[in-house]
C-alpha cells in the first residue's frame, strides 16, 4: 500500500503543477482505491486491539507538502522550506538557499560567453550543495543561434545522471515534437529554470519559488546569449518561473497564448511528461497547435500534412 500511496501522491502533485484541476482515473485504479478504503475502514481505531502499530501497518504517517504560505514566508526571510515530505518518519530538509549570485560574463562571441556561463553554473557552490551525491548539475544545450528556446522546469533522474536537459522519456517525446516541426535538437536550444533535481525522498517534485529564483538569472543569461525569437515554456511550473509566480494562474487559460519574457515572445504549452500521461489525440492537437503558432512566428515552412496532425479523421 505504501508504494501505491506514494505513487498516487506524486501523480496528483504533477497534475497540480501542470495546472490540472481534475485527475482522470480508470476502473482498475478505482478498484485499488476502493480496496484501500475498505482496509482502512476495518482498522477503525488508532491502535490495533493487540496494542500494535498504527492503523497504517506499512508505517505511512502522513504526507505534507510546502504550502504557498511556506513559500512566501521562506522567500521573505530568505530561509529554506524545511519540511517537504514526511514518509515513514523521514523528513527531507532543503538546505538554505540565498539570494541569486551576481556574475559577469566576459566580452566575446556567443560561444565564449556560453562557455564562461557554463563554467560559472557548474562551479556554483549552491547548485553543487543541492545536487545528489554522484549526480550532475544540469546546464542547457543546443544551437546558440537557435530561433526557438525550449524551457522546462527541472532535471529528472535521467537528466541528473547525464548532466543534460530532457534526455529521459519526456525528453524523447520533446525530440519527436521537434522532429515533427522539421527540426532536430541541434537546431534548437533546450534548458531548464532549475540546474539541479529538487530534493525529495522519492520521485520528483516541481521546484519551489525560492529554488527557481536562485537559478533564474542563469536561465536569463542563456536566453540573452542565444537571443531566440521565441521561448517555449513547457508546463505551468516553467511558466510561473518565467512570468512570475501566480497561484491563480491556470494552464488551460494561458496555454496557446502569446506572452512576453522581456523582449522575447513566449509561448506556454503542456510539458511532455503531461502528454505521456494523457496522450489523447485532443491533447496532442492542443500542443501541436501551439507548435504551429511557434513555427509561424519564426517563419518555418508548414506543410498541409503538418497542419493536419492529430485532427479528427
Amino acid at each position: 500500500m505504501r508504494e501505491i500511496l506514494e505513487t498516487l501522491t506524486d501523480h496528483l502533485r504533477r497534475i497540480a503543477a501542470e495546472g490540472g484541476e481534475f485527475a482522470p482515473i480508470d476502473d482498475a485504479s478505482m478498484d485499488i482505491l476502493r480496496r484501500m478504503a475498505s482496509e482502512c475502514s476495518r482498522k477503525s481505531s488508532p491502535k490495533s486491539p493487540e496494542g500494535g502499530g498504527e492503523i497504517f501497518d506499512d508505517n505511512i504517517d502522513e504526507v505534507k507538502f510546502a504550502t504557498l504560505d511556506d513559500v512566501y514566508s521562506a522567500k521573505k526571510e530568505r530561509e529554506p522550506i524545511k519540511r517537504i515530505k514526511i514518509v515513514n518518519n523521514r523528513t527531507m530538509d532543503i538546505k538554505p538557499i540565498p539570494a541569486p549570485s551576481k556574475f559577469e560574463l566576459p566580452d566575446g562571441d556567443k560561444l565564449q560567453k556560453w562557455n564562461a556561463l557554463r563554467d560559472i553554473v557548474l562551479s556554483d557552490a549552491i547548485c553543487a550543495e543541492h545536487v545528489r551525491p554522484t549526480k550532475k548539475i544540469v546546464f542547457g544545450i543546443g544551437n546558440l543561434d537557435a530561433d526557438i528556446f525550449f524551457c522546462g522546469e527541472a532535471p529528472g533522474a535521467d537528466e541528473e545522471i547525464q548532466g543534460e536537459p530532457f534526455v529521459g522519456k519526456a525528453g524523447q517525446l520533446l525530440t519527436k515534437i521537434i522532429a515533427a516541426m522539421g527540426l532536430s535538437r541541434n537546431d534548437v536550444y533546450i534548458g531548464n529554470i532549475m540546474n539541479w533535481r529538487p530534493e525529495t525522498p522519492k520521485g520528483n517534485r516541481p521546484p519551489d519559488e525560492i529554488e527557481m529564483a536562485y537559478c533564474l538569472p542563469y536561465l536569463k543569461a542563456q536566453i540573452e546569449i542565444v537571443k531566440p525569437r521565441v521561448v517555449v515554456a513547457l508546463g505551468l511550473t516553467a511558466a510561473n518561473g518565467l512570468l512570475g509566480f501566480d497561484p491563480a494562474r491556470r494552464m488551460g487559460k494561458i496555454r496557446g497564448q502569446w506572452q512576453k519574457f522581456g523582449d522575447t515572445d513566449l509561448m506556454v504549452t503542456y510539458h511532455p511528461s503531461f502528454l505521456l500521461q494523457y496522450a489523447s489525440s485532443q491533447m496532442k492537437r492542443l500542443v501541436w497547435e501551439d507548435m504551429l503558432a511557434v513555427m509561424e512566428r519564426v517563419g518555418l515552412p508548414i506543410s498541409q500534412k503538418q497542419r493536419n496532425y492529430f485532427l479528427p479523421k
